[in-house]
């Protein structure tokens, strides 16, 4: 029997309560009988903002506490940035439900500068993706890159109040909370790799719950899910962990997928660089077959670092 009403476990942040929103938006639009109720609530990776999430465990602290909602019946789905699920899920949990793929361009955001080329030698970028940090650090060795965490609007009161030239966020974040206006340049595939499953929203739930899995099945795009399961595939066959620079591009053609993928160092500006074309039916294998593509390269030692 289909449930009746639907609790959404969801972050506090602007951004996570718009997604929260808009998924609830979706459901009650297909479902006009069906009631659906937000449950805010503040995660690990909320609360602790004055360290890089590398070094406190990751993007999966953005997640636990929504799963430990869901095991406790306080929720029956959470919703996510999909560039904040881990590559392996814990057990137990699936993801019925990937919307359809937003911008997944990073956004370069400053008051004074159009774009990352014409910032002076020694300008302070804030930004804490390691990913970003590597991507940076390969075009302009010459930029101080500062740490930089919370929410959308506290990152933005920081570059506000002077305490940095230019800051990278996601353009599909500034979209969603109306702020576009503030993206004086992308930087975008192919020459910068967004995360893997950056842009997409993505919709968490118990395995065990079959109604409910049947009900968010229907919000699904198919071809979003082919391109996603690409990238984390790749992220996974690397290890799967936000410690490490990893970007992804996967694209879906009249030839089916491409995947770009790229391992790199925060440290010295070194990237590697892999790509490979497959069938539709092939997306897991993709991404296996570009990350032992990178290993070839020496990302291993990378990735012990």
């Amino acid at each position: 029997m289909n449930p009746s009403l639907l609790r959404i476990a969801t972050r506090q942040s602007a951004l996570a309560l718009w997604q929260a929103e808009h998924v609830a938006a979706l459901l009650q639009s297909r479902y006009p009988d069906l009631q659906v109720a937000l449950v805010p609530m503040t995660t690990r990776g909320d609360e602790i903002l004055d360290q890089p999430l590398a070094t406190i465990g990751g993007k999966g602290l953005f997640l636990k506490e929504l799963e430990v909602a869901m095991l406790e019946d306080r929720a029956d789905l959470a919703v996510h940035s999909l560039k904040d699920v881990p590559a392996t899920l814990e057990p137990g949990f699936s993801l019925p439900a990937i919307l359809p793929r937003a911008d997944a361009a990073d956004a370069f955001v400053s008051n004074d500068y159009p774009d990352l080329a014409a910032l002076p030698a020694g300008a302070r970028v804030g930004t804490s993706s390691l990913r970003r940090q590597a991507q940076l650090r390969a075009l302009r060795p010459d930029l101080q890159l500062r740490d930089l965490r919370g929410n959308v609007g506290t990152r933005l009161g920081k570059l506000d109040g002077g305490h940095y030239d230019a800051i990278l966020l996601a353009c599909a974040g500034l979209e969603r909370l109306g702020m576009a206006s503030r993206i004086r340049s992308r930087l975008a595939a192919p020459d910068w790799l967004p995360a893997p499953g950056q842009a997409a929203i993505a919709i968490e739930a118990r395995s065990e719950r079959p109604a409910v899995l049947q009900l968010l099945a229907a919000l699904d795009d198919s071809d979003t899910r082919l391109t996603i399961t690409a990238e984390r595939a790749m992220n996974h066959a690397l290890g799967g962990s936000c410690t490490v620079p990893v970007g992804a591009w996967c694209i879906l053609g009249e030839h089916g997928l491409h995947l770009r993928g790229l391992v790199g160092d925060a440290a010295s500006g070194r990237l590697l660089l892999a790509e490979a074309q497959a069938a539709t039916d092939q997306a897991e294998a993709l991404g296996q077959r570009v990350a032992a593509a990178l290993l070839e390269q020496g990302a291993g030692d990378l990735l012990e670092k």
